[in-house]
Order: C-alpha cells, then structure tokens, then sequence
C-alpha cells in the first residue's frame, strides 16, 4: 500500500496530532459540564429580572434535554458521519453547538432555554462529538483505548476551563452574555478544529500491526443490527447507563451540593467544579489505558467499585473532606465511561459500522443525562437536600458490578 502521510510526517506519528485536534473539539463541546456554574445566576436572573420563582428540577432541566438531545443525535449521526465525512460533519455539529449557546441568550423562560439551549445545542454536539471518537479508533487499531480516551479527554477537562471563565464573565457581564460570547467561541474554534480531520484509507494498518488485529482487534466484526442481537451489547448498555446516571448527576449538582451539605462559599464551590473537571478528564485515558490492559469488563468492575464507595461515602459520612473525595470520584468515573464504552463498542462489534454502532450504545449517556439530575432535582425539592440520592446511586453501582460480571465478557459477543 501507499505510505499514507499526515500533516506531512509518517501516518503513525500525524495521526497523534489527529488526537489533538480532536481533544481541542471537545474542549468546546465539553462546556455543558460547567452547567452547575449557571444554576444560581439563572435562578437569580428568572426570579429577580423576569420575575418567575423556577424550581431546582426547572433549571436542571436545560441541562438534562441538552444531554439526552446529544444522545439521541448521536446514533443517527452515523450516517452523516459516513456521508459527509468527519471535517464537515465536526464542522456543522459545532455551528449547532455555537448555536444553541447563542440563542440561549436571547431566552425570557426556562422553557424557552430547553428549546434555544437544550435542543439546538445538544443536536449540535450530537454531531460532531462522534467525528473524533470516530477518527480515533479508526487511525488506532493498534492502541484504541488510550487514543480515545485522549480524544474525549477534552470534554471532561473542558469544565476546568470553561466552568471558571463562565463564573468570570457571569460576576463581569451577566449569565445572558456569558451565553452570547461562548456561542461565538465555540462556532469559530470547532470549525478551525474540524479542518485536518478524515478517516484513513481502506485496509490502513500502523506499521507492524498485523492484518488479523491482534490483542486490540474485535471479538466480531457486525453491523448495528446484528451488534442488538448479542447479549454484550445490553450489558453494556445498562452499565453505561449506571455509570453516566452517576457522573452526570454529579456533575450537575457539584456547586449547589458543596454550599448546602459541605458548608463552602459560593466561589470555593465553583472552583471545586474546574478542579473535579481534571479528574473527568483524567479518568478517560487512565481507564482508557487500563482497558486496554484488561479488558472492558474488568475495567467496568473497578469503576463501579468506585462509584459505590464515593456514594457510601456521601451518604454516611457528608463533610467538605468527603465531599470533595467522592464527587472527584465520580467525576472521574464518568470520564472513565467515556473512555471503557467507546473502546468496548471497537473491542466487542468491530468498526466496520462504527458511528452507528456506538451512537446506539451511547443513548445509554442520554438516559443517564435525564435520570440523574432529575432524580437530584426531585430529591432536593421534596426533601430539602441532595445527600437522598446517593443511597440510589449506591445500589445501581452494585446493579453495574453483577452486570459487568456476568455479561462484558469476550466471546459473549458473537
């Protein structure tokens, strides 16, 4: 075959720069994790400037349909992956996303946000969240799980960075500003991102990798039709399902939970929120790594050991030590899902039809997008404080475990 070339070096050294650029997309798309940052102003701004009391469930809301609009786009945005390539699918998720931060400025009720915010953006970024997850597991057959979990280490690191500019300009401009000039921001930045973006050529191989696929190849090589007739495929689901539920109520919660049950400013509240980003972000190539050392199941099982001791341990035992423990936990968990799914969807069906494949396991994110910060919000509402749902997520990570166990296990796929 034909020496294959990227940014005018060796493919196996470019492609890391394929990576970056991936990781630089997500950063963007990545700012929804920063949302608990919002949640007082807009509060502030619904009840003092429009007049309108809204509850905790209402403003968690437009980070909720944000997510399962994300979730939901993903599988049908295979298609258009294929169709239109990665440079000009990444470009019009991230136009959407820019988008929907855009209008969100120009919102006179929550129910308005779900729309101009939750829908607008969270299509947007089900578009173009896919196009480097894609690239990355197609330019690295030979190490997918620590290339992916590079590739989305960004979204989880994005709130690190977005979460402390977001309470800058709140406390200088205002929350509806804020929304304005990320919106610009993001347009222009995933755009210049997306532009060296493309899958390699047919039968591509990095050098010394053999054509069978090694350790790193799949269990099966299928199509989404046939991925929903194997049992791998519902076991996956439902632990990431579990996973997500965990890390996105968390992160939803993490400013409001530090000031009510850890007894934080404000401001110490909000830069806990950039400082549980780097262990989002951190999670995704450390369980990346790992599985690809182990192998998704056992990697799920870690994970979910994880997530219970940090719930055990919000439950019995709140205070600012504890709190600051466990949400790093789960924050790092969730990134850790967004690294052991996207691989464990390569390992087990392959990538001949990748984008739709993982789009469908990835609905498992949108579920956990809606039920988690919505139970927080119901939690919070009938019972005056968020410690309720810890308990819950304690007994689903011990639903995770026996799954993980029983059902991500190699030759259970085919």
């Amino acid at each position: 075959m034909e020496e294959v070339r990227l940014f005018g070096m060796e493919a196996e050294r470019g492609r890391w720069l394929l990576v970056l650029a991936g990781m630089l997309i997500n950063l963007c798309l990545g700012s929804i994790y920063s949302w608990s940052v919002f949640v007082a102003p807009l509060t502030a701004y619904f009840t003092g400037t429009l007049g309108r009391t809204v509850t905790a469930g209402e403003v968690l809301m437009p980070f909720s349909v944000f997510l399962a609009c994300f979730a939901v786009t993903m599988p049908l945005a295979g298609r258009l992956i294929e169709g239109w390539g990665p440079r000009n699918a990444a470009i019009a998720g991230g136009v959407l996303t820019g988008l929907g931060w855009l209008l969100a400025s120009t919102a006179a009720s929550v129910e308005m946000l779900y729309v101009l915010y939750g829908v607008v953006g969270g299509v947007g970024v089900g578009i173009a969240y896919g196009v480097p997850v894609a690239v990355s597991t197609r330019w690295f057959p030979d190490r997918r799980g620590i290339a992916v979990g590079l590739t989305v280490l960004g979204f989880g690191f994005s709130a690190f960075v977005t979460a402390n500019l977001a309470g800058m300009l709140i406390a200088a401009l205002g929350v509806m500003a804020t929304f304005r000039l990320f919106g610009v921001a993001f347009i222009l930045l995933v755009t210049l991102f997306a532009l060296p973006l493309s899958f390699p050529p047919d039968g591509w191989r990095p050098a010394g990798m053999a054509a069978g696929g090694g350790a790193a190849g799949p269990a099966c090589e299928c199509n989404r039709s046939a991925m929903v007739r194997t049992p791998t495929f519902y076991g996956l689901w439902v632990c990431y399902f579990v996973g997500c539920l965990a890390g996105l109520m968390a992160i939803s919660i993490a400013q409001p939970v530090g000031t009510e049950a850890a007894g934080i400013s404000p401001a110490v509240a909000t830069a806990l929120v950039g400082f549980f980003a780097v262990f989002n972000g951190g999670g995704r190539p450390l369980f990346g790594a790992l599985t690809d050392r182990l192998d998704p199941g056992r990697t799920a099982m870690i994970s979910f050991a994880l997530i219970g001791a940090a719930s055990l341990l919000m439950w019995q035992a709140p205070s600012t030590l504890t709190y600051i423990a466990a949400f790093a936990v789960l924050w790092g968990c969730l990134g850790g899902w967004l690294a052991i799914a996207p691989t464990a969807t390569a390992r087990y069906f392959g990538t001949c039809d990748y984008p739709r494949c993982y789009g469908l396991v990835f609905l498992a994110y949108g579920a956990g997008a809606i039920a988690g910060p919505q139970l927080a919000g119901y939690i919070r509402t009938t019972t005056g404080d968020y410690l309720g749902v810890f308990p819950w997520v304690l007994g689903l990570a011990a639903i995770g475990f026996v799954v993980a166990f029983a059902m991500l296990r190699a030759g259970k796929s085919g």
